[in-house]
């Protein structure tokens, strides 16, 4: 196997290099508190895509600081009783995905409601209002301003409001919501999991967000991490404030999320993954305190993973 990072024997006891701030704790509860204000307005729009067994609807909800936020909702047409739902997150720049995407899912009794993230692809709202940079990235969207300004808060705050407008609607049971997703849409699975301890079951599918630090010293500011170098290079060229940046990247590095996960976690990496490397990944598994599966693949890096998607069903729909 090729080796481009940690044998797997050290992969299974890496803690991650990325700082922890002092006072992460208290930074999500202040987040927490800051979300609980925001009434979601949520509003369901039906939509144009119609199939004989799905009820289709575009949701549209607030989040904080003001932004509209979309995601497609799809339910069973005909519902006896309180059933499960599956949160679905998006990879980077991408967005909610087509509606019939959702239909495996629905043809097993689940709703599923599919986010779309602010400023990406998809019909979310950014609104900005920041006085850093916004070149080439939402991880350092805010970095200059201030942890409460990071736009990755905002985007793993949103996930925990979609969560509640769907725990709240009549038909679903808050008890068995599931959340899944790869890449981003792998980090934002934790992150709601993590924020929301009302998650059942989380899937995430070689997670992106996670422990910066050792992205940068492996050299792995390409891809998709590419935007770290460039904010080094146009505002700290010197390096004069390393430090603080690493640290203030901490408050949404998912690592840091990852203990307060009780959702039942199924996990897959790739071993030769040049986008989010190993060792960045295996940093949030291993921090993982609540039941826990993990799927190797050694010979693949960041990219279609033969039957996972099958594992990952048997896994949810077992709830």
């Amino acid at each position: 196997m090729p080796a481009i990072d940690m044998p797997l024997r050290e992969l299974l006891k890496y803690e991650g290099r990325n700082p922890r701030p002092d006072d992460f704790d208290e930074y999500w509860a202040s987040a927490l508190q800051e979300l609980d204000a925001v009434d979601p307005e949520a509003r369901f729009v039906k939509s144009e895509f119609s199939v004989p067994h799905a009820e289709c609807y575009d949701l549209f909800f607030k989040g904080v600081r003001g932004a509209t936020i979309h995601a497609k909702y799809v339910k069973p047409a005909h519902i006896e009783g309180n059933i499960p739902a599956m949160l679905q997150f998006h990879g980077y720049t991408g967005d909610s995905g087509d509606w019939s995407e959702k239909l495996p899912y629905v043809s097993q009794g689940f709703a599923v409601a599919a986010m779309d993230c602010r400023g990406q692809a998809g019909l979310s709202e950014d609104l900005g209002g920041i006085k850093g940079t916004t070149y080439q990235g939402h991880i350092i969207r805010g970095l200059s301003d201030g942890p409460d300004q990071l736009l990755f808060r905002h985007i793993f705050l949103d996930t925990v409001q979609l969560a509640r407008v769907i725990m709240n609607l009549p038909e679903i049971d808050e008890n068995r919501v599931v959340t899944s997703g790869g890449s981003q849409g792998g980090a934002l699975s934790i992150a709601c999991a993590a924020l929301e301890p009302r998650i059942k079951k989380t899937v995430a599918m070689y997670p992106f967000l996670s422990d910066y630090k050792r992205v940068w010293e492996m050299d792995f500011t390409k891809f998709a991490y590419q935007e770290i170098l460039t904010y080094f290079r146009n505002f700290d060229p010197l390096h004069e404030r390393e430090d603080e940046i690493f640290n203030t990247l901490g408050y949404i590095d998912i690592q840091h999320l990852a203990p307060r996960i009780q959702a039942e976690t199924l996990f897959a990496s790739g071993l030769v993954d040049q986008s989010c490397p190993a060792s960045s990944q295996f940093a949030v598994y291993n921090k993982i305190k609540a039941p826990k599966h993990l799927k190797v693949y050694p010979n693949f890096g960041h990219e279609w993973l033969p039957g996972f998607s099958d594992i990952a069903m048997q896994f949810l729909v077992d709830i």
